[in-house]
């Protein structure tokens, strides 16, 4: 265990010590703001989201179950949300809206 735990700190100490040496390109050592811009269509490959596959995927998204309606009924009355944190959320949640 001790020497993977040795291991684990070299290999660390190393990739700090390659990710901290000054680029030779760049005398200044600090990124210009032209190397920190990326094009948009590059950019916003990391924001969109993926399809919805299926119909039950879909549905489910749009809409919530009768629990979780529960919840957050409880979550926007602040008493109800006290005593959720309290005691138990359908202690609650009964105590306060009832069946």
């Amino acid at each position: 265990m001790r020497s993977l735990l040795a291991l684990l700190i070299v290999t660390l100490a190393l990739a700090a010590l390659c990710c901290c040496e000054k680029d030779p390109k760049d005398p200044s050592g600090s990124p210009s703001a032209a190397s920190i811009k990326i094009k948009k269509e590059v950019a916003n490959a990391f924001v969109k989201r993926q399809k919805r596959s299926s119909l039950y995927e879909w549905y489910y998204e749009h809409y919530r179950s009768p629990m979780e309606q529960m919840h957050e009924r409880c979550e926007n009355y602040p008493p109800c949300d006290y005593l959720s944190h309290q005691r138990a959320f359908s202690m609650a949640y009964n105590r306060l809206f009832g069946r």
